[in-house]
């Protein structure tokens, strides 16, 4: 199919680049910028005046259920939702029933998914064995399977001596380890510590579970030089910690959620599940230093940590209920949200959820690695249409997720996805 975006402000961060012109897709791919070839005749034009036209949003947490928890998420109800978000990439945790640790699971997952013919699914290999801490995976088998990194999800290893183990490895073959910092014992709590906390009488979950697991990761990557992607930092501490490793030529890199860029405690309400997270939202000077944090890049990107979870497993007391929030279809109206609050130009939000994710994928995107969060003539064609204009009203019908729990149900929120173009075919149009 031939297509024309006319008219928007076409913005593409990763180059630069920022004009009013015309896009022309054929065959997949973007075949011009401006001016489109004198024999183009579009099948399909979209007429994007007064829009941005951006490449495809890259999310670097998204969960899709599938296999084994179809019950809070079905694999086409959660694709559906990428891309009415703009999502053209999602990269898909390993904490799924079974857990992705061997290739034939990983390859079901990802034929499943373009068979969809949506966005694209980059899925992360569990770095040991169920999950468990204790045997490595066969990780070039799982790279080979299409893996692009390795992760241990929200289940911390127990030993060091293993971790120490699989970043040697790693870092052997060029392969990122993704890691969420939380220390194993002092992680288990449902809400922050702090005085709210302790007046509601939940279990707390200090900022010591977090910069102590930051200190290991970074002793660790001392020794061994692997490179580890730092997944939803959460404090005032946590980021401090991640400056100072950057400023120190560590090979690391760290996203922050939607949840924690622009939620406190305060917002558990009467405990209310629906802010139920992990990881826990924290105090009001946690989340100004995540905001400045992703402004000046110490955090390099903004995710949506999409977990739908089953109503039923919600509507529970606070501390029983299932943690997790719908989020893909929310990510750019929070990102365009955090960019107004903090006065930033558009190329730099958008960069948080196109370029830069895609360059903390780097190398493991394969042939895809000059295309993804990037408008290149010649790349492949992942291309959204955004409005920063309108202003929708996030509800249990608004979404098409299959979890309608989110801390932001009844918030009205800025910018609206119009279309949504994965390979050269639309994914998605707005009504």
């Amino acid at each position: 199919m031939k297509i024309l975006i006319q008219n928007g402000r076409v913005i593409d961060p990763a180059s630069g680049f920022d004009q009013t012109l015309d896009l022309a897709i054929a065959a997949g791919r973007i075949v011009a910028v401006g001016q489109a070839p004198a024999d183009f005749h579009p099948s399909r034009v979209i007429d994007a005046k007064g829009c941005i036209v951006a490449p495809g949003l890259v999310d670097l947490a998204a969960r899709l259920r599938e296999p084994g928890q179809e019950h809070a998420g079905m694999l086409e109800s959660e694709m559906a939702a990428a891309v009415a978000g703009g999502v053209t990439s999602l990269v898909c945790p390993p904490d799924t029933e079974p857990v992705l640790d061997e290739p034939g699971l990983v390859e079901m997952l990802r034929y499943r998914a373009e068979k969809l013919h949506q966005a694209r699914v980059l899925p992360l290999g569990a770095l040991t064995v169920g999950l468990k801490g204790d045997v490595l995976t066969e990780m070039g088998q799982l790279t080979a399977a299409g893996c692009v990194g390795f992760s241990q999800a929200e289940v911390p290893i127990p030993s060091t001596q293993v971790l120490q183990r699989a970043l040697q490895y790693a870092s052997t073959f060029g392969f990122t380890v993704w890691l969420r910092p939380q220390e194993l014992h002092l992680g288990k709590g449902v809400a922050a510590s702090g005085a709210l906390a302790t007046r509601m009488g939940l279990s707390g979950v200090s900022v010591a579970a977090e910069t102590i697991a930051l200190h290991t990761i970074f002793e660790l990557v001392r020794s061994t030089r692997a490179r580890v992607h730092l997944c939803r930092i959460s404090s005032a501490q946590g980021v401090e910690l991640v400056r100072e490793a950057k400023a120190e030529g560590l090979p690391v890199t760290a996203d922050v959620s939607i949840n924690s860029l622009h939620l406190t405690d305060a917002d558990m309400g009467y405990f209310d599940s629906r802010a139920r997270l992990t990881p826990v939202l924290r105090q009001q000077r946690d989340r100004d230093a995540l905001r400045a944090g992703l402004a000046d890049g110490t955090l390099d990107a903004l995710v949506s940590d999409h977990t739908p979870v089953d109503a039923d497993a919600k509507a529970l007391p606070f501390a029983e209920a299932e943690p997790g929030a719908t989020g893909m279809e929310l990510l750019w109206s929070l990102a365009l949200k955090w960019g107004q609050e903090a006065g930033l130009a558009l190329p730099q939000v958008l960069s948080r959820i196109t370029a830069d994710p895609a360059r903390v994928l780097g190398a493991s995107l394969g042939t895809l690695q000059d295309s993804v969060g990037h408008l290149a003539v010649g790349g492949v064609a992942d291309v959204c249409v955004l409005s920063t204009e309108d202003h929708w009203l996030v509800s249990e019908a608004s979404l098409r997720s299959q979890g309608k729990s989110t801390p932001f149900s009844g918030y009205e929120l800025p910018g609206r996805v119009l279309a949504t173009v994965v390979g050269g075919h639309v994914a998605f149009e707005a009504a």
